[in-house]
């Protein structure tokens, strides 16, 4: 009922690359997502999740990241991006992250909504030093 009413609401809405941006995020980590548009090409993608790795914990992570426009779509938008973060990890145990998100997200044209899907390479730092590979899918609304 819900999402039929955001889908109405946004039916006259052009594709964003502005605002606000919340939704949900499944794989590694699985939970909520949120994006915002600093510039046209420029956002911070944050999420704050469960991750299912071992016993699983709470975690949190932030990344700037740069929007290219090249491939050209005939309905929408489609752009790759690339960028810079970091991730903590809220277990017994902290931990500490740098993330290399590397992904792309389909702006719809006539609705104010993104899905999106990612891998990323991180550098672990705390609490050992290790190179892991996550990878998530995910949607947003954009307010």
């Amino acid at each position: 009922m819900f999402l039929a009413l955001v889908l109405m609401l946004g039916m006259h809405v052009k594709a964003q690359n502005s605002g606000l941006g919340l939704g949900l995020i499944l794989g590694e980590p699985t939970g909520l997502s949120a994006k915002f548009w600093t510039t046209e090409k420029t956002a911070v993608d944050a999420a704050a999740a469960w991750s299912l790795v071992g016993s699983g914990y709470l975690r949190v992570h932030a990344d700037m990241v740069v929007h290219n426009y090249s491939i050209d779509v005939s309905k929408g938008r489609l752009p790759l991006y690339f960028g810079l973060g970091a991730k903590l990890t809220l277990a017994s145990s902290p931990g500490l992250g740098i993330r290399v998100p590397l992904g792309m997200a389909y702006q719809f044209a006539d609705a104010p909504f993104d899905v999106f899907a990612e891998i990323v390479p991180v550098l672990e730092l705390m609490p050992a030093s290790g190179f892991v590979v996550e990878g998530a899918v995910g949607i947003r609304y954009f307010f």
